[in-house]
């Protein structure tokens, strides 16, 4: 959504900054940028309350005090005399239904309607719409306007199965198909309901008359239409995210106001359906458990502060505002309120865990510890997968429209965590996961799993360097040397992977419920000390390697030339380690193989820039006595 600076100001009694309400705004979660006097709104689903200046305004009460600045028409209106008809009363509960008409034409505009069509995208077309663009803008719900002299004496609401062309207002053409909501009249589809009128009906700069439909869909009836016809439409997003159920007079009301400011009346008729009566939703008033999730000591007067100016009605309970659809909880309550006094001013208290873990979640963490103190990684993948099987769980609406499955093993994801680290020059790569699988093959079954990968070096020191990892270093760690054999391993073919590795791997996966309690036992009493470990990012960035053999003619200084480049600091330097380990006993030399690891987490690092690595490290241990490299000489 985009608003206008000044738009926004007439809708507050106190008029901040600039800079003043981006703060305010951000403070309270909504997303934005800022063009000019433009602001660029990214307001989250739940808050379609927001999606208008009125709405913003009301969010922003706490700090510069809301107020409606324009006028509602609030004369008696004459009942209109409409035979229409609702054959879906769950997808539309209410509509109202406004008739008006004029005897001329307007030269010109408002300056608040004016000032509308001064946002990129914003175009006229004829005063009706216009005007209805601009009350959607304003307060935040659609309306749609049909030529009174096109429609006939009868309109009906449905929700039809189609299966026909259909010609939009803005003159595209779609295929209706399935199942859709729609306006029709004599049995011709003239509205595809919530998302966008048909020519047929549209009204025109000729039109002196027109019929005004305002209404409050069910959003489910409205999502994905959009999608699936390819259109874009402002009063879709709006209807699927939900609209004021009880606003829809009074939108009326001042869609007349705005028409009485341009060109007089020559008449009016309004009149409302009701199918289903919206029922106000009430929450206790709890002001001790809402200080207990945000770790607060509100007092009750400034608790019926926050929330009063937000709009709820405080009395023997709290009445939830007909615009907050989102708000059905204590925690939606307390967000409310820490989002008026700002996160990052409540003060933080450490929090009250229990330490008693139940006997299957000590079995987990004992495996967790004990492949983590074998040098393993541990991952964590979404459920969701693109391998489509016969016992394969089908989501409906996916996140990622190319994995629609939820996961029946852990091995597609761990190998596609091994090939995303060998193709970042790992060589050496031990992962598991404990993770859910699902399956759908007699019953919607789920379970946990341990998924265990291997594959390259068993490790980057001198001793493990020459060894692979391979099934015989899985059995060994898996403990199963004693001829009890839990863990089925197999090898992963890399055929039909898209890597130019060799190294073999291997894979393993099995219940958590088949292993034993006492295989993993002994990490448990380490598991108190708490370790704070600080996360470091894999690079996007390549690698790269120097290896030097040095010759160390004085056996003392082994140790030096070890510390030096243990105790080197380098922002580049990723990682550095001993490979290779002679002992010349004769010779009273040892030759001692260090790879070094060049890596940046901002960029692909030069030649010259490694170089002037390699110089660093190498110079204090050239520096010390029978310590060279054969065949390198500093410059």
């Amino acid at each position: 959504m985009k608003f206008i600076y000044q738009d926004l100001l007439s809708f507050l009694v106190h008029q901040p900054s600039k800079e003043d309400l981006s703060k305010k705004l951000f403070q309270l979660g909504h997303e934005h940028e800022i063009d000019g006097n433009i602001f660029d709104m990214e307001i989250t689903p739940n808050r379609g309350d927001c999606l208008s200046l009125i709405g913003l305004s009301r969010d922003l009460n706490n700090f510069y005090d809301n107020k409606d600045p324009y006028s509602i028409y609030d004369q008696e209106i004459e009942l209109l005399d409409l035979n229409f008809l609702n054959l879906s009363i769950e997808s539309c509960p209410k509509i109202s239904f406004l008739e008006i008409e004029i005897d001329k034409d307007t030269s010109s505009y408002k300056t608040y309607l004016e000032n509308y069509f001064s946002l990129p995208g914003n175009k006229k077309t004829n005063f009706f719409t216009d005007i209805s663009n601009y009350i959607s803008y304003e307060r935040g719900q659609p309306t749609h306007c049909f030529d009174r002299e096109k429609i006939t004496d009868s309109l009906t609401f449905c929700d039809k199965y189609c299966d026909e062309d259909f010609k939009t207002l803005l003159g595209e053409k779609i295929r209706l198909k399935d199942w859709n909501c729609v306006f029709a009249a004599d049995g011709e589809v003239v509205s595809l309901a919530g998302v966008m009128g048909g020519e047929s009906t549209a009204c025109s700069k000729e039109t002196k008359k027109v019929l005004v439909e305002c209404a409050y869909f069910n959003p489910e009836a409205i999502i994905g239409k959009t999608i699936k016809y390819n259109l874009k439409s402002d009063a879709a997003h709006k209807f699927e995210r939900g609209v004021d159920f009880a606003s829809q007079e009074k939108v009326l009301r001042r869609y007349i106001s705005v028409v009485k400011d341009h060109v007089p009346i020559k008449s009016l008729k309004m009149k409302t359906f009701i199918g289903e009566e919206f029922e106000d939703k009430y929450l206790p008033i709890e002001i001790e458990k809402v200080n207990n999730i945000l770790g607060t000591n509100l007092k009750y007067e400034e608790y019926v502060i926050y929330l009063s100016k937000l709009g709820f009605e405080i009395k023997d309970m709290i009445k939830v505002p007909s615009f907050r659809h989102d708000i059905s909880t204590q925690n939606d309550l307390a967000e409310e309120i820490a989002r008026i006094i700002g996160f990052d001013k409540i003060k933080s208290i450490p929090l009250n865990l229990n330490s008693n873990l139940s006997p299957n979640q000590n079995k987990i963490a004992d495996i967790e510890d004990f492949f983590v103190e074998n040098g393993f990684s541990e991952v964590i993948n979404f459920p969701f997968t693109a391998n489509e099987e016969e016992k394969s769980i089908l989501i409906d609406n996916p996140l990622d429209s190319n994995r629609k499955n939820l996961r029946t093993t852990l091995k597609d994801s761990l190998i596609e965590n091994l090939l995303f680290n060998e193709r970042r020059q790992k060589d050496s790569l031990k992962l598991f996961e404990i993770s859910d699988i699902y399956s759908n093959k007699e019953n919607i079954f789920q379970q946990k799993k341990l998924g265990v990968i291997v594959s390259g070096r068993c490790g980057h020191n001198y001793e493990d360097f020459a060894k692979k990892l391979d099934s015989k270093y899985l059995n060994k760690i898996l403990n199963q040397d004693n001829n009890v054999k839990i863990f089925n391993i197999e090898e992963i073919p890399r055929g039909s992977l898209k890597t130019k590795k060799r190294d073999k791997i291997f894979y393993t996966e099995i219940p958590i419920e088949d292993i034993p309690d006492k295989i993993f036992k002994g990490s448990t009493q380490k598991r108190n000390k708490i370790n704070f470990i600080k996360y470091n990012p894999i690079s996007e960035f390549p690698s790269s390697t120097r290896d030097f053999s040095f010759s160390i003619k004085k056996l003392e200084q082994y140790d030096n030339v070890i510390s030096i480049i243990k105790n080197f600091n380098n922002q580049n330097l990723k990682d550095s380690f001993i490979f290779d380990f002679y002992l010349n006993e004769k010779l009273a030399e040892i030759k001692v193989g260090v790879r070094l690891i060049f890596q940046s987490h901002t960029k692909t690092l030069s030649d010259e820039e490694i170089q002037k690595s390699i110089d660093d490290v190498l110079k204090p241990i050239f520096n010390l006595d029978g310590v060279f490299v054969p065949g390198l000489e500093l410059k």
